[in-house]
């Protein structure tokens, strides 16, 4: 027995002595961790034993995994550490899984090259600045690598290098706002496991690779490229297994290819603020979706009945607003011809609403509204040409000379029966050339292959085939166009025919040696109009209020850059300078002094809305009951620089459209009266919500809705920024210029002082204006403006919303007087933000995340360098992810008795349904979704967390 115990006892000891040898760390990878805890800023938050030679323990370090001596993971995201990793980290050769996201990470990676057991990878969230050339060689079995937002070689930028391809195993590569540059690689679309690729925010050009066609791609996020993406999407519609589609941010062009119904698993679909043209293929529209976004293209025709609930289309020249809704047989017929020559930009900005008549560049027409010419000689138009114009069969002439077009002449042209002018010439079309009526002057000159003698030549009977220059042009009637190559075709008169009502004219502002019409619209018309923008249902309140505190610091200070203008209060019938030709190209916005009288009670004293540097905001009201606010200019104001706000305002708001900026409905330009109307704007100004809340008895706004207002101004200031036609500062971004809606829903408004930005990085020098407090330091010093300096005036809105104080602020101790410099002080000890954060935020445990965030984004946008600030996209994407990931403090989850939550989800729904009373038959054949991200093994971070790019 005794012997027995003495083998037993001794064998033990040899398991544990052979343990414990076998348990003692390699050195080299001791070697790397110690270098990585030395590198560190702050080692203490890893918790690793000071004297420790042994990571694999036992007992083991913390966030460190081993299997035997080898280290095969290092799992410390979020744990805010700081410092570069150390450069032979690729020594590390049995790491399979590395999670280090969601720290501080800096300065160059060190090469991965040999980590050829490496299969999870996520380095995204951090400060890394540099990536070696050879980062990528020799991960062969890789499968998931995230680097998203880190500033990867800022100034140049970088691309992903041929290596990459021998990762035949990645799955997942996300890459977002990591500085990816120059075209997208072609051969990221023959990687044949490759199913989730995010290259959101980065500096892509260039087209989608033929590469890509056929892909097995499950999500697709190309968006919001600094430089912006360009070319055909139809390689998208060969991608059948994509479930999430963003291509939002560029500038795509051509039709939405009409099979994008292949993509049945297709569920999001972003394809916002593109170049996209054309009408909504019938597939498109068929798809359920969970949401598509089609906003700020220029997509043409009919809105169709879209069977995706959650879709938008705001800011297209749709010729009618209402879904379903058919556009009249001119329009249709143009818009064929508008296809067949490859919709050419100059004619798909001016095209939009449902009458030709009505400015449609090109399109020429006699006083009872029948198209009679068409005009497009140099236009550069290329393709063919489509038989639908014989549809338009009052046309007298058309002049196509001196442009690309190719292929046949219609034969049912031949049809319009009172054309007398046809001129193709100096273009590449083909015989045969159909017989044409004696009485049309037919002008072929140019045309080399009907020049050739070629079979199917034209008789000489009354045709041409001289040059433009030597034809016999018709007569030209008023309405029309002469023959002149180079003259566009008659604009119609502004007022003609509005919605079939007959109208009064009466003098207004025009250029300075004419005399414009201008149409008094009835109380119809303004409920009525619907060429471009839908029924106003919600108001903007301009002016300062006067208990707003940039009441005294309001600043326009004109210096000698700052070009004169002609006072428009000179002359009983204001003169508008040619400088101020804008205001007549949104002349379909005019409405009379009359109407706007009425809809005020003449200017009540009751229906001031507020009262501002320039004039007052009146309530008005439609007989529908629809509210509008109009903005009158007082006469005694009216100077160049009140003129020039006015005329901005107008130049601006008639050419966006965004649903977080506010939106000019008309305005008014008679005698001496400046008038503004806006939709109207239920909470009124977000200043007031902030700093008057107490004494206007509101309610204080809840943290859920100071992230949601933050996020609708970034969205617009966004949308301003890079995502409308041309590029826009605002330059006076603050929360007495952001309006509130019913539901607290935001919108940026006051465009008095908006300048086009310039291309690229440049700025413009401009007359100082805005308002201190939220002036960016380089533009208060120089005059010279960049679009940071708005992203500069939003990080101090940030600091508003947080700590419910005013940007400037006589009354506050002085060294809080200023709001970015006292924050810029506080921000770093979240002791000392937590204790500044608003009062009346109730603060508790659950916000103080979300409130760090936000205090480090606005430290971001307020950094003194305007190269440091991030974009509004990258604002966009911070704002989004919290709004997104928010739950309300209050547990308000309702209680369905007698539902047993246990049950398979097609039965829990049919009992939810005979609880409820309700009809939701449209879940009763619920499918498992297809093309899901491959999971992970358990216990890894999550790095796939959505942010919204939109």
């Amino acid at each position: 027995m005794a012997a027995t115990a003495q083998i037993t006892l001794a064998a033990a000891l040899f398991l544990f002595s052979f343990s414990v040898a076998h348990s003692a760390t390699d050195p080299n990878d001791l070697a790397v961790l110690n270098q990585f805890r030395k590198n560190l800023e702050n080692a203490e938050l890893l918790q690793w034993p000071a004297n420790g030679d042994d990571p694999c323990g036992p007992p083991r370090w913390p966030h460190v995994f081993c299997t035997g001596d080898r280290v095969t993971q290092i799992q410390v995201q979020g744990l805010g550490l700081k410092g570069p990793l150390p450069e032979n980290f690729n020594q590390l050769s049995k790491l399979f899984n590395i999670g280090l996201q969601k720290n501080e990470f800096s300065g160059k990676l060190p090469s991965f090259s040999g980590l050829s057991e490496l299969k999870y990878a996520y380095l995204d969230y951090n400060k890394f600045d540099t990536i070696p050339s050879d980062f990528f060689d020799g991960l062969v079995n890789l499968e998931v690598m995230a680097l998203d937002y880190n500033p990867l070689n800022a100034t140049a930028g970088w691309s992903l290098p041929a290596a990459l391809q021998g990762s035949a195993q990645l799955t997942n590569l996300t890459l977002m706002s990591s500085n990816l540059a120059g075209p997208l690689p072609e051969f990221l679309g023959s990687m044949s496991s490759l199913q989730v690729l995010r290259l959101s925010s980065n500096r892509l050009s260039g087209g989608i690779p033929e590469s890509f066609r056929g892909s097995v791609l499950v999500q697709l996020w190309l968006n919001d490229q600094t430089v912006g993406m360009s070319g055909s999407i139809e390689i998208v519609s060969s991608m059948v297994s994509l479930t999430s589609l963003w291509l939002h941010g560029n500038h795509f062009s051509g039709r939405i290819p009409d099979n994008i119904g292949d993509l049945v698993s297709l569920q999001d679909l972003d394809l916002n603020g593109n170049d996209l043209v054309g009408l909504i293929p019938a597939s498109l529209a068929n798809m359920a979706l969970s949401r598509l976004d089609l906003n700020n293209n220029h997509f043409m025709g009919p809105v169709p009945k879209f069977k995706t609930v959650n879709v938008t289309y705001e800011s297209n020249p749709f010729c009618l607003p209402d879904a379903g809704a058919l556009c009249s047989p001119a329009v249709m017929s143009l818009l064929e011809f508008l296809d067949g020559v490859n919709y050419p930009d100059r004619l798909v900005v001016s095209w939009s609403g449902n009458d030709p008549c009505k400015s449609w560049l090109g399109v020429g027409c006699d006083p009872s509204g029948k198209i009679i010419t068409l005009n497009f000689p140099k236009y550069n138009l290329s393709g063919v040409l489509s038989p639908s114009i014989a549809n338009l069969d009052s046309l007298t002439q058309i002049h196509l000379q001196s442009n690309n077009l190719s292929g046949l002449i219609p034969t049912n042209w031949t049809s319009l029966k009172s054309l007398t002018l046809l001129d193709v010439s100096e273009n590449n079309l083909s015989p045969p050339v159909p017989n044409f009526s004696k009485s049309v002057n037919l002008v072929l000159g140019g045309n080399s292959l009907i020049n050739s003698g070629s079979s199917g030549a034209p008789s000489s009977q009354n045709n041409s085939t001289s040059s433009p220059g030597s034809q016999s042009s018709p007569g030209s009637s008023s309405s029309t166009t002469g023959s002149d190559s180079s003259t566009p075709a008659h604009e119609p008169i502004a007022g003609k025919r509005v919605n079939k009502l007959y109208v009064i004219v009466a003098p207004v502002a025009c250029f300075s040696a004419l005399v414009c019409l201008v149409l008094p619209l009835s109380m119809y018309f303004c409920k009525r109009r619907r060429d471009r923008r839908p029924p106003p249902s919600s108001l903007v309140i301009h002016p300062r209020t006067p208990s707003d505190s940039d009441n005294a610091v309001k600043i326009v200070v004109a210096d000698s850059t700052n070009r004169s203008a002609t006072s428009l209060a000179s002359t009983g019938a204001a003169s508008i300078n040619s400088s101020e030709s804008h205001v007549i190209e949104a002349g379909n916005l005019v409405i009379s002094v009359q109407v706007l009288r009425d809809v005020t009670k003449n200017f009540a004293p009751e229906n001031e809305l507020g009262r501002g540097g320039f004039g007052v905001v009146y309530k008005g009201e439609l007989d529908d009951g629809t509210k509008i606010a109009v903005k009158r200019m007082e006469a005694g104001v009216i100077s160049n620089k009140a003129s020039d706000e006015f005329r901005s305002e107008i130049a601006v708001l008639s050419k966006v459209r965004h649903r977080h900026l506010v939106s000019l409905l008309g305005f008014c330009i008679e005698g001496n009266e400046r008038i503004l109307v806006y939709e109207y704007m239920s909470e009124g100004a977000l200043s007031q919500h902030l700093f008057q809340w107490k004494k206007l008895q509101l309610e204080p706004l809840s943290w859920k809705r100071r992230l949601n207002i933050a996020l609708d101004v970034a969205r617009g200031m966004e949308y301003l920024h890079t995502l409308a036609h041309q590029s826009f500062i605002h330059r006076d971004l603050k929360p007495s210029n952001i309006l509130l809606g019913d539901d607290f829903r935001a919108k940026v408004s006051d465009f008095g002082l908006v300048k086009l930005a310039p291309d690229g990085e440049k700025s413009v020098v401009t007359r100082l204006a805005g308002t201190f407090g939220y002036l960016a330091p380089e533009y208060a010093v120089t005059g010279k403006i960049t679009t940071k300096a708005d992203v500069f005036s939003f990080g101090v809105v940030l600091m508003e919303l947080l700590t419910g104080m005013m940007a400037l602020d006589d009354d506050r101790p002085e060294e809080s007087q200023y709001l970015v410099a006292w924050f810029w002080q506080i921000k770093s000890s979240k002791e000392k933000l937590m204790a500044a954060v608003d009062p009346s935020l109730g603060m508790k445990e659950e916000i103080s995340e979300s409130i760090s965030i936000i205090a480090e984004l606005a430290g971001h946008c307020t950094a003194r360098e305007p190269g440091q600030r991030p974009d509004m996209g990258h604002a966009v994407n911070v704002l989004a992810s919290l709004v997104e990931k928010w739950k309300p403090l209050d547990d308000e989850t309702e209680e369905y008795c007698g539902i047993d939550y246990s049950l398979p989800l097609n039965q829990l729904v049919k009992d939810w349904q005979e609880a409820e009373g309700k009809d939701m038959s449209y879940v009763d054949n619920l499918e498992d979704s297809k093309g899901s991200i491959p999971a992970r093994p358990a216990g890894f971070a999550d790095s796939f967390t959505s942010v919204d790019g939109r």
